[in-house]
């Protein structure tokens, strides 16, 4: 069964680009290095800019926590970390199909 995850972060004032640029380039190797992530998406509100949502999804709980497994995703969680204003909140979801 496909895992849906929904990340909700909050971006500290003047840190987006810094923000955009690091999650753009994790992306880049999820989307090369995980075949089981069906996509890896990240959005902005319109009424927020410091709010951004991480759209993602997996084809199995196995492939979720290997993606929380891999060394590029713990390096660029450690970089990410600086520009966050809190700690994300993570919704984990099952497909429905």
């Amino acid at each position: 069964m496909a895992v849906g995850v929904i990340a909700t972060l909050k971006i500290q004032e003047g840190k987006n680009a810094d923000f955009e640029q690091a999650f753009l380039g994790l992306a880049a190797k999820v989307k090369a290095n995980e075949a089981g992530c069906n996509f890896y998406e990240l959005h902005v509100s319109k009424t927020d800019p410091q709010e951004y949502k991480v759209l993602e999804q997996y084809a199995s709980a196995e492939d979720l926590a290997a993606h929380g497994q891999t060394d590029y995703f713990k390096e660029a969680n450690m970089e990410m970390a600086t520009l966050v204003a809190a700690a994300p909140h993570v919704e984990v979801l099952d497909a429905v199909e």
